[in-house]
């Protein structure tokens, strides 16, 4: 591969944002949190029974995943203390190119490399 593997080669800002996205994805309380916001938004309360910590520890969570603007909180009208949170549309987009471009660098250095042993 001859670029770095960024969201575009040379994108500091996109590779600053990756960092940021799967340091967020590193934990795995996060990771079912973000699955279970992909079915439906939820109380911090219900993501923390839902993922066995308490509510503490998922407000915690729950911080670093809307600083990583993977979530958005919402207070609905009827009551201001209520959290709902959601799943940011295109949130993981930076993360997406990431990939896109480093599964292409190891596509094309697999390739060569069956091709080097096919011809020994």
């Amino acid at each position: 591969m001859t670029a770095s593997p960024a969201a575009h080669p040379g994108d500091h800002d996109g590779e600053a944002r990756v960092d940021v996205v799967l340091a967020a994805l590193a934990d795995p309380v996060r990771r079912r949190s973000v699955e279970l916001l992909a079915e439906a938004p939820r109380r911090a309360g219900e993501l923390a029974r839902a993922v066995g910590v308490s509510p503490p520890v998922m407000s915690r969570h729950l911080r670093v995943l809307r600083r990583a603007e993977l979530v958005t909180e919402e207070h609905p009208p009827f009551d201001a203390r209520v959290r709902v949170y959601s799943l940011r549309a295109g949130a993981i987009g930076a993360l997406k190119e990431w990939l896109a471009v480093a599964e292409a660098g190891w596509s094309q250095q697999l390739g060569a490399l069956r091709e080097h042993m096919e011809r020994r």
